[in-house]
């Protein structure tokens, strides 16, 4: 059975709390903390996500998953994606750990369960999937993602095997 992803009504109310959150959590913490745009373009396995691109922070928000269990990622995935957004205005994102010490006060603060992830029953969601390259080492073959493929391939990066500690290469 296919999951519908949540309606413009349910969009709303999750960007209404997210909004509040917030709020709540510069009140808490005592510090400025701007509204951030929220979007529901998120697909995968994530219920939502902190990020920011081009200098502009955002949360995404993964309509189906939020479609299958509002109400749960209403409490869970909104304070979650909000403790990212404090913590990186408070800390600096490479100042700390995603979800260490300081995420976690963050959450406690807002009155969340710093757990790290849901475990959802995604049967009917659709989920992106990658394309996984077949590698080589001395010892043995290897599957990679397509990220870190690229990244071999444009020159970005070069990965060796834990057990050889030999450089990975593209099998024929």
């Amino acid at each position: 059975m296919q999951v519908t992803p949540i309606n413009a009504v349910q969009q709303q109310q999750v960007a209404v709390a997210t909004r509040d959150c917030i709020q709540r959590a510069a009140a808490l913490l005592d510090c400025m903390l701007q509204p951030v745009p929220v979007s529901f373009t998120l697909s995968g396995r994530a219920a939502g996500m902190y990020r920011v691109r081009h200098g502009q922070r955002e949360i995404r928000y993964n309509p189906y998953i939020f479609g299958k269990y509002f109400a749960d990622n209403l409490s869970t995935t909104v304070p979650h994606e909000v403790a990212h957004y404090a913590t990186d205005v408070l800390y600096g994102l490479r100042n700390v750990k995603p979800h260490g010490v300081e995420w976690r006060a963050v959450m406690q603060l807002l009155g969340a369960d710093p757990a790290v992830t849901c475990r959802y029953d995604l049967s009917g969601i659709p989920l992106r999937r990658q394309r996984r390259f077949r590698y080589r080492c001395a010892c043995s073959s290897h599957t990679i993602s397509t990220a870190r493929h690229n990244r071999v391939s444009s020159g970005q990066a070069r990965y060796l095997c834990k057990h050889c500690r030999m450089p990975l290469a593209l099998a024929d």
